[in-house]
C-alpha cells in the first residue's frame, strides 16, 4: 500500500515561509490525487489544497488560497506545500492523504495519511 511522510515542519516566526514535502513509496505518485491538511488543537480537521492525478489540476480552500502554493514532483514521488506569509493561526499539525481532489474536498473523502509534521508560527 502507499505510504506518506511529511516533513519540512518547524518553528518559524510571523511572515515568514516553509515548505511541507509529503513522500511517497509504495506506487507512483502519479496515480494518486493528493490532499494537504492541518489540525489545530480543540479543532477540526480542516483542507487547505488538492492536487489531482493525471494533469494535475490543483484546488485551494480558503484558508490557503494566495498565500500557500502545492505543487509535485513526479521524478522524486514527492508532493510540496509552499507555504508564505505564515500567521500564529497557521499552527497546526499538516498531514498530507491519499485519494481525492476536487473544488470540494473534506478529510471524510481520504483514506490513507501521513503521520503529519508540527508547523509552529511564534515570535
Amino acid at each position: 500500500q502507499l505510504q506518506l511522510v511529511e516533513s519540512g515542519g518547524g518553528l518559524v516566526q510571523p511572515g515568514g515561509s516553509l515548505r511541507l514535502s509529503c513522500a511517497a513509496a509504495g506506487s507512483t505518485l502519479d496515480y494518486y490525487a493528493i490532499g494537504w491538511f492541518r489540525q489545530a488543537p480543540g479543532k477540526e480537521r480542516e483542507g487547505l489544497s488538492c492536487i489531482k492525478s493525471g494533469h494535475g489540476d490543483t484546488y485551494y480552500t480558503n484558508s490557503a488560497r494566495g498565500r500557500f502554493t502545492i505543487s509535485r514532483d513526479i521524478a522524486k514521488n514527492t508532493v510540496y506545500l509552499q507555504m508564505n506569509n505564515l500567521r500564529p493561526e497557521d499552527t497546526a499539525v499538516y498531514y498530507c492523504a491519499t485519494d481525492w481532489c476536487s473544488s470540494w474536498f473534506t478529510p471524510n473523502d481520504y483514506d490513507n495519511w501521513g503521520q503529519g509534521t508540527q508547523v509552529t508560527v511564534s515570535l
